[in-house]
């Protein structure tokens, strides 16, 4: 390797989520430099970031009011935390905002720096409700397969993917469930339209709640878009009947919001995109369009009137993190929410989504593509050996991989998820920039053709 800044990253960097097994095999792309949709690696060359780096840079690189902001709240309050009754401006006046643009009435905000603590703070907060309405066997909680919430001990077990299990000993048995994976495509029945299957699905979560015992069922928590499990958009009607089932029960409903919260989904959050009405809401990553580490629960009154009662009887609510409320992330996060009003940023995002949409579906014409998924500005394709059984290229092809590494010697970067292809780039996207990372995205596909066939 000729970078001394690749030669650093391998003697002494543990990345996340590589195969470290390769370290040393695969030299380290160094980004050095990012501006606008693009980011630059240390060899000057420049890439369509078609993945808004993790799901999150929803406004771009070197967005001059996020850095003014950061800079001067660097200036005037660096650190402070929100213990014990402190507070700041930026926290208090963010937190005033999220509940203003909540997609249902919430009662309170909690912060925390990732969506994995939003995530983990969420299932403490409904174990701690349980526990305070008089009802302690209410702990099981509920997700779906193939479900990413994070990576904490608790979040990864909320999740639905083996690799974030394989010898971590997760899930942390028995307080973790899953369900049926709402992927048509994958798990539909012969001739079975998407409301149907969604009916199924409702079904089969209704019979599995009977058989652990309603009484021992707290919540379900659900994406409104499957983001790291493949980019699943949900099926037609699917979750009016999932939560049918769940107030028949008194189960709780948590919206993970931290990938298709502010704007992913053309709307400010996918509940509304989708009708789901949360009693707990997580979000996090275009919070701060990634400028700065923060995240949210937000918490219906119900819900937080009982944990403040249960907090008095003991004195304090035990749970919190030292950078929750972070003056500093919280003054970006407060301008984030600004520029996505002052820009028009969720009209924007309707307004592309068609084209983005229609030029993700128009690779359904590829000859290895057999499903194209997309809502607003997030999408994916999902690749196969043969389109008419829907079989799937053998794992040691790594047909996926391999047209990601050509979208990214094409100048684009995308993210595999397996052999399903994620595109989410940021919202600042023009209509130009979308036809630009289309046809860099079908070059790389001429590529994989070439070489699988």
């Amino acid at each position: 390797m000729n970078s001394s800044i690749a030669n650093k990253d391998v003697a002494a960097h543990l990345h996340s989520y590589t195969n470290l097994a390769q370290s040393g095999q695969v030299e380290p792309l160094v980004i050095v430099q990012g501006d606008g949709i693009h980011v630059i690696d240390e060899k000057g060359r420049r890439f369509i970031e078609g993945m808004s780096g993790l799901w999150c840079a929803s406004l771009g690189f070197s967005h001059p009011r996020l850095i003014a902001a950061a800079t001067k709240a660097m200036q005037t309050l660096p650190y402070y935390h929100t213990f014990y009754h402190r507070t700041n401006s930026a926290v208090a006046q963010l937190a005033e905002r999220l509940l203003e643009v909540a997609p249902v009435p919430m009662g309170k905000v909690f912060f925390a720096s990732s969506g994995s603590e939003a995530n983990d703070s969420a299932a403490k907060m409904v174990w701690y409700y349980h526990n305070a309405i008089g009802k302690p066997l209410k702990k099981k909680i509920i997700a779906r397969r193939n479900a990413y919430h994070g990576v904490t001990a608790v979040a990864a077990s909320m999740g639905g993917l083996a690799s974030n299990h394989n010898d971590f000993d997760l899930p942390i048995a028995p307080r973790f469930l899953h369900t049926d994976c709402p992927h048509h495509y994958r798990y539909g029945l012969a001739g079975e339209s998407e409301e149907a299957f969604a009916t199924r699905l409702a079904q089969v979560l209704e019979e599995q709640i009977l058989a652990e015992g309603p009484d021992t069922v707290a919540a379900f928590i659900a994406e409104p878009v499957m983001g790291a499990g493949g980019v699943i958009v949900p099926p037609a009607g699917y979750f009016e009947k999932v939560q049918a089932v769940l107030r028949k029960y008194d189960i709780l409903m948590i919206a993970d919001e931290v990938i298709c919260g502010f704007g992913r989904t053309g709307n400010m959050f996918g509940s509304t995109t989708f009708n789901i009405q949360p009693d707990i809401l997580t979000c996090a990553k275009g919070l701060s369009s990634a400028y700065m580490p923060i995240s949210a629960v937000m918490v219906s009154a119900k819900v937080y009137e009982a944990i403040a009662a249960n907090s008095g009887r003991h004195g304090t609510f035990g749970h919190g993190y030292t950078y929750s409320g972070h003056p500093v992330a919280a003054a970006v996060a407060l301008e984030v929410l600004k520029v996505y009003e002052d820009d028009n940023i969720l009209a924007r995002c309707r307004d592309l989504a068609p084209r983005f949409g229609g030029a993700l579906r128009s690779l359904l014409e590829r000859r290895f593509v057999g499903e194209a998924r997309t809502v607003g500005l997030v999408g994916a394709i999902e690749l196969v050996q043969d389109k008419v059984s829907r079989a799937s290229f053998a794992p040691d092809r790594k047909a996926g991989a391999k047209l990601a590494q050509y979208a990214l010697e094409e100048g684009l970067i995308v993210r595999p998820l397996g052999d399903t292809i994620a595109l989410c780039p940021p919202l600042i996207i023009d209509a130009a920039q979308i036809d630009e990372m289309f046809s860099r995205f079908n070059r790389a596909l001429d590529r994989l053709e070439s070489e699988l066939s």
